[in-house]
């Protein structure tokens, strides 16, 4: 059984535990609940794991969970969970429409990368996509070249 180390603040959580307010927030916004069950089918763990993680977040004030009821997110997860959410798209979006990885492999990449890096990061890597997209991509030909570049350099 997994164990967890109270945390000393929001950024100290391990890439599980952030993946499971990620999976809260996502059933939440697509079912409008998350259960146990859905938590594991989703990650893909079994529900043990899951109901240790939960209890692990509720005492850390990430989540509220009564036995057999539904998962709810406190205002502090689900910051954390958008947190996490919105540097997954920032770096989904520079490996695929910047770098032109495929969905699937920047999707990936994304997942493991999100956990390791810190916003300031993330914010810079943002705002180089834009500048790039502003000043430098204006176009689908200005785009396309970049991409035959990128290709030609894999070669």
């Amino acid at each position: 059984m997994a164990k967890f180390k109270k945390r000393e603040s929001l950024n100290t959580l391990s890439a599980s535990l952030e993946d499971y307010l990620e999976t809260i927030a996502m059933l939440k916004r697509e079912r409008k609940y998350a259960r146990i069950g859905d938590i594991a089918k989703f990650l893909n763990v079994k529900s043990s794991s899951v109901n240790t993680a939960i209890k692990f977040l509720a005492e850390n004030n990430l989540v509220i969970h009564e036995k057999y009821g539904y998962v709810d997110l406190t205002y502090q997860g689900e910051a954390l969970a958008l947190e996490v959410q919105k540097k997954h798209d920032i770096l989904y979006n520079f490996l695929n429409k910047l770098l032109f990885v495929n969905d699937e492999v920047a999707d990936q990449e994304a997942c493991e990368v999100e956990h390791s890096i810190g916003l300031e990061t993330v914010h810079k890597i943002e705002r180089l996509h834009l500048l790039l997209k502003k000043y430098f991509l204006k176009n689908e030909e200005d785009i396309l070249s970049l991409k035959n570049y990128l290709e030609e350099w894999n070669k």
